[in-house]
């Protein structure tokens, strides 16, 4: 939709058509728009451009006729009735002509005639005139009509530079030989293309006449001195079934890192807060770990299985300085030999059969800029020792296949329940890499060295798989806290938390009790019952603990009782009794 705004924006192309139609025709021409506001003019009303006219006058009934008409009769012409300046009129003949595009009227081009030889010029001219005037008018129609399209080129123009340079990815535009045409803001960052003619000086590939596209191809640059390595992609421009050009798009190796990571990296954030315990080994241990975590040296956290080791490692990331960058976690022992070599360091295009066209990055590049975790790093093969003995001297990956060095910069921290002194003593794991991880130790305490903990953590996986598994048990039973404080926990943490599932599962009643835990659990009592009695149990104590134990599984209510008596083989009444007599 096109308004008075449109017209202003021409006033210069405006003042051009008036001056020359009052040159050529000798009569005064005056332009209004849709508004009644008079937008060029010239003669009696070049001093009044700006000003706006009354609704009763001839151009408002100019704009309701919506078509050409001459009027050689002022003041006695049907348009002029209820004009308020009639009887101050000095014109002697007008010529109006509506300014349309698309069939709406936004505007009327008027020639009017102040004196009698001007009256006459119309008069004779009528047919003429009129055509003319249509003609002029088509004309500001199309000025205008271009004019909104250039408006609308250069908004896109505008819009398409400011979408380019918003872009994480260098763009360039070049011409068939590859000559160096436009770029975006990143792509002149990459490259410094200011002194840069040709693509060919930054990608060595051959793409001339090449009608298919090329995607996502690694190369390496130079920039001040440096060498970096980036992805580029080519698309042909065809018109007319040949090639006139190219658009390059690049992306920087790090943005490909932070996408990857992105997408790869588990989003749920570790702090020390998150790790559960009051005991005074687990506060020493988390407060050594907090001190050790401002620091970007290499950490070696040993302890059995089960006691958390990643939760630090996690915790120390995400209370680093790269708690932003990624924190990648690889388990030596859960990928096979053959394979951890490529998923640590990766692999060059054709490094073997079966190799991904476009290689593949390796862990330690994805892990660009924030930590890298090697779980159970004792069991890392020898040959891969030597590697990543040089991740640690040198901070440079060399890929499987490949044949020049990648820099990185990532804090190493691996893990282990193994002894690795042992492991180095029999030749099993390279002293110097001992002592290039071991720069910041920390060992985590076993469950057994931090029962206090003990309560703590049962309430925590209580309410854990209360949520889980839609139950609603209020508790564990103090004898069953007891079984767990002399139980010696060989799976850690992790066996508790286990053995908490089974019991939430198992249990009937709103307690768990001895009864609901696993076997092996259970006969943990009968063990402590071993060690604890060096002399012979008789009849009634044997009977008392299989009551005692069949309560705790079924529980004490009316139905726990009765059920209990039916596994033992006896009566309601008898083990109502036999609970009264034993104190049970």
């Amino acid at each position: 939709m096109y308004s008075q705004n449109d017209l202003y924006k021409i006033s210069d192309t405006l003042t051009n058509i008036t001056n020359a139609i009052a040159s050529v025709i000798n009569v005064d021409v005056t332009i209004v728009d849709e508004k009644l506001n008079r937008i060029a003019g010239t003669g009696k009303y070049l001093d009044n451009i700006g000003e706006k006219l009354n609704d009763n006058c001839l151009f408002a009934y100019a704009l309701k006729q919506n078509e050409s008409f001459i009027i050689e009769n002022p003041r006695e012409h049907e348009a002029c009735k209820n004009c308020t300046h009639k009887g101050v009129c000095r014109e002697w003949a007008q010529v109006c002509c509506p300014i349309k595009i698309n069939r709406d009227t936004i505007g009327i081009i008027g020639l009017i005639a102040f004196n009698k030889e001007q009256k006459e010029i119309i008069s004779s001219n009528k047919m003429n005139l009129l055509e003319f005037l249509n003609h002029m008018a088509d004309l500001i129609a199309s000025k205008l009509d271009e004019n909104r399209k250039k408006e609308e080129i250069t908004l896109m123009a505008s819009e398409l530079e400011i979408l380019l340079n918003s872009m994480n990815t260098g763009v360039i535009s070049t011409g068939q030989n590859g000559e160096i045409k436009r770029c975006n803001i990143i792509a002149n960052e990459m490259f410094e293309l200011n002194k840069i003619k040709n693509i060919k000086e930054i990608i060595k590939n051959k793409f001339s006449n090449k009608k298919s596209p090329i995607s996502n191809k690694e190369f390496v640059y130079k920039y001040k001195n440096k060498n970096y390595r980036a992805f580029y992609s080519v698309k042909p421009i065809i018109i007319e079934n040949e090639v006139t050009g190219y658009i390059f798009t690049f992306t920087k190796m790090k943005e490909i890192l932070k996408v990857v990571n992105d997408l790869s990296s588990p989003t749920q954030m570790t702090f020390f807060s998150d790790i559960i315990g009051e005991s005074i080994n687990i506060k020493d241990v988390k407060r050594y770990a907090k001190k050790i975590s401002k620091s970007n040296s290499t950490v070696l956290i040993t302890g059995e299985s089960g006691t958390g080791k990643e939760l630090f490692a996690r915790s120390i990331h995400f209370e680093s300085e790269r708690a932003d960058k990624p924190f990648i976690a690889i388990n030596c022992t859960a990928i096979p030999e053959n394979l951890i070599e490529t998923e640590l360091f990766g692999y060059e295009e054709g490094a073997f059969t079966g190799a991904k066209k476009s290689g593949k990055l390796g862990k330690f590049e994805l892990a660009h800029k924030g930590t890298i975790f090697l779980d159970e790093i004792g069991d890392m093969p020898l040959h891969l020792q030597t590697k990543l003995l040089r991740v640690l001297q040198e901070s440079v990956i060399e890929r499987v296949g490949g044949n020049s060095v990648i820099p990185v910069d990532v804090r190493v921290i691996a893990a282990t329940n193994k002894l690795l002194e042992q492991k180095v003593k029999y030749k099993e794991f390279r002293e110097d890499l001992y002592y290039r991880l071991n720069v910041i130790p920390l060992k985590i305490p076993p469950l057994r060295e931090r029962l206090d903990d003990i309560t703590i953590l049962v309430d925590n996986f209580l309410e854990k798989f209360n949520k889980r598994l839609n139950r609603n048990i209020n508790k564990v039973s103090n004898n069953v806290i007891e079984l767990f404080r002399q139980y010696h926990w060989p799976g850690n943490i992790r066996e508790l938390e286990n053995v908490i599932e089974y019991a939430v599962n198992m249990c009937v009643t709103d307690i768990i009790n001895i009864g609901d835990l696993p076997r092996n659990i259970r006969e943990q009592e009968y063990e402590n019952i071993k060690e604890n009695t060096s002399s012979i149990m008789t009849i009634k104590e044997l009977e008392k603990i299989e009551i005692k134990k069949a309560l705790d599984r079924y529980g004490r209510d009316n139905k726990g009782i009765e059920k209990s008596a039916r596994v033992l083989g006896i009566g309601r009444a008898t083990i109502y009794r036999k609970i009264k007599s034993y104190n049970i």
